[in-house]
């Protein structure tokens, strides 16, 4: 058994998939580990650049777009380790992270799931990085900027928790997947991601099943990652991005959190994520960048 197994998913994405091996193996030489880089049909040269480049990286290759949830579960089950990290091939491993995260995992036996300080490529904070469990009022709050108004207030900013302090290791409720560390015990325990979710919210409701099953989640900046987004993969169909961006919340409140709200509101939550979701179609025809979900600033 390794200490560390890393799991990629790919798809048309060799721009970064270079760099971000690069990285990985730059910044974690004190940790024997395995890499395995799932490729969901790629497009472009991606596979043969990791093939020359990073010979001993393992590769499962799909005849077509698994999606994210299902293409991390092949990883996974073909890595052997005490920690797994699940990275983007569009993130960048600064000053040894990912070795970081693991002595906190080895002080924090109670800690299941950890994710670095997570940057856009201008320096700041990634706040997706770490969030809460996207129950109506927080997702609505983050839709509708409150957050960014009252930044250190917590009754608006439950979602991606701007009033915490960015340097300072906290629990929270949930992680992003961009660069998400799950002790092995956690998925001998809660099993592998959800396959109902095609992409995104896949790390929240993990992140919620570990809690469910006793284990905590840690925001710990100790460790730091450069993370582009928008460029692993999800450009490639950016109008199906959407679409899965926004049923993935649907799946979510329906698996997770419907049972805790009257049934009348059930379709009042389901209209505003239909709405959300047309406008977001809109701005992705109307817009430059085809970036899916949450803009980060490059």
């Amino acid at each position: 058994m390794k200490p560390l197994g890393v799991c990629l998913v790919t798809r048309s994405s060799r721009d970064v998939i270079v760099e971000c091996l690069t990285s990985l193996f730059e910044q974690t030489q004190t940790l024997d580990m395995d890499v395995v880089v799932v490729d969901n049909a790629s497009q472009d040269d991606t596979v043969a650049a990791i093939r020359l480049n990073f010979p001993a990286v393992k590769l499962i290759l799909n005849p077509e777009n698994f999606g994210f949830s299902r293409a991390v579960n092949q990883g996974l089950r073909m890595l052997d380790a005490r920690y797994y990290v699940l990275l983007n091939p569009d993130a960048v491993i600064l000053e040894n992270a990912l070795e970081r995260l693991v002595h906190f995992m080895e002080q924090t036996p109670q800690a299941g799931i950890c994710v670095p300080k997570v940057l856009n490529s201008d320096g700041t904070l990634q706040y997706q990085c770490r969030r809460g469990e996207a129950r109506p009022g927080e997702v609505f709050s983050y839709f509708l900027g409150l957050d960014r108004l009252f930044p250190t207030d917590p009754r608006f900013n439950g979602y991606l928790l701007r009033h915490l302090d960015n340097d300072v290791v906290n629990e929270v409720k949930a992680v992003s997947g961009s660069c998400m560390m799950i002790r092995r015990a956690v998925i001998e325990q809660v099993g592998y991601l959800d396959e109902h979710y095609f992409a995104y919210q896949e790390d929240t409701d993990y992140c919620l099943q570990a809690r469910k099953s006793g284990w905590q989640v840690y925001y710990v900046p100790l460790g730091r990652v450069m993370h582009l987004g928008g460029r692993g993969g999800s450009d490639v169909s950016p109008y199906f991005g959407v679409y899965q961006w926004h049923r993935s919340y649907y799946l979510y409140y329906r698996k997770n959190l419907a049972q805790d709200y009257p049934f009348w509101f059930h379709p009042l939550y389901y209209l505003v994520m239909a709405g959300k979701f047309l406008l977001n179609f809109v701005v992705i025809f109307f817009s430059r960048k085809k970036i899916v979900g949450t803009h980060k600033p490059s």
